[in-house]
């Protein structure tokens, strides 16, 4: 009965085991696209791939000496002047140009810009972010030139300071993903986990050790919940290491670690309740997106707080919200215990 009992215990830790390495294979999977995401701030901040791609401009209308020399000084961007509009829409439908600026300057002197760009794909991002450009640099030259008729001298603008286009997708985007990812999978794999043991029955092999089952559902969540800081703080050594520090780490990993105990415990209690690994799975998946969705409309998200501290400028909301996620972790975890006594 001894050895039998000792069998049981090594069953379950390799069961144990074999659910971390499974996370661990998956969150790799997902850490083989990191150049991917890293690539993405193209798509967050377009302006980034700038010189990479030129942009074609038509430009017609009756000022179209006034708007054409301001557009054709970007490197980006060549200036192709039409006669009339009917031309330049010829050409833009033929693909001859990327896009239309129709300028019209009326009597009073101001200057109405019509733009024309494709429809939606990722040329058209690049098309619209040097329109934007050319627009707003010609916007600055009409009000130098129309200064004089100003009654009041305006405040002069604070000089243009460099800024790094990566750094607002790596602390709002970047950051939070690497944070809540491991939670995510953490909270997954625990209910897959529990979810199989009952659907074959051996849960009941498991019982057979001197272990309760709120112990052996205390021994999965620790395995689970454990796994996704510690990996988190892998994730920020890294971005330590390529020059990317992140602030207030210890804050950052109890958010994480009290987020994923959130998602665990309500993921081993959903397997507890519907033993079928499909159903469950499904039901955790839905309600995790409508958790996260709905922390989405709070005054500051929890994706708010983790890039607000990783910036190191927490307010007392972000502090807030820190401490409501481990209540709401603490709540969690005892939901979890009462529902493995019940099954028990």
């Amino acid at each position: 009965m001894r050895r039998l009992t000792l069998t049981r215990r090594e069953l379950w830790s390799l069961r144990v085991e074999k659910t971390i390495v499974l996370a661990l294979l998956i969150q790799l999977f997902v850490a083989a696209f990191s150049s991917f995401l890293v690539g993405l701030v193209s798509m967050y901040s377009p302006g980034a791939t700038q010189g990479a791609y030129t942009v074609e401009v038509g430009v017609a209308g009756n000022a179209t000496d006034e708007l054409a020399p301001v557009v054709a000084e970007g490197d980006a961007r060549r200036v192709t002047r039409y006669a009339d509009r009917e031309a330049a829409t010829r050409a833009f439908e033929r693909g001859q140009v990327d896009a239309l600026l129709l300028a019209t300057e009326r009597p009073n002197g101001r200057v109405v810009v019509d733009a024309v760009a494709p429809e939606g794909s990722f040329r058209t991002t690049l098309v619209v972010v040097q329109l934007k450009d050319a627009l707003a640099d010609f916007e600055r030259q009409r009000r130098a030139e129309l200064s004089h008729r100003l009654e009041r001298q305006p405040l002069d603008l604070p000089p243009e300071a460099p800024a790094n286009p990566y750094f607002g997708f790596t602390y709002t985007v970047l950051v939070p993903l690497l944070a809540f990812l491991p939670a995510f999978i953490s909270g997954s794999i625990a209910a897959d986990s529990l979810a199989e043991e009952r659907e074959r029955n051996t849960l009941d092999l498991l019982r057979v050790t001197p272990l309760s089952l709120p112990e052996i559902v205390d021994g999965k969540s620790l395995a689970f919940v454990a796994i996704a800081p510690a990996q988190a703080a892998l994730w920020f050594a890294f971005l330590w290491a390529n020059g990317t520090p992140v602030h207030n780490p210890l804050l950052v990993l109890v958010l994480v670690a009290a987020v994923t105990t959130v998602l665990v415990g309500a993921g081993q209690a959903l397997a507890l309740r519907v033993p079928n690994r499909r159903e469950s799975q499904l039901l955790y998946s839905f309600g995790a997106l409508l958790v996260f969705g709905g922390a989405s409309l709070l005054p500051e998200p929890p994706q708010n707080a983790v890039a607000k501290l990783a910036v190191g400028s927490p307010s007392t909301s972000t502090y807030a919200v820190v401490a409501g996620s481990v209540v709401l972790a603490a709540g969690a975890y005892a939901f979890a215990r009462r529902a493995a006594r019940k099954v028990e």
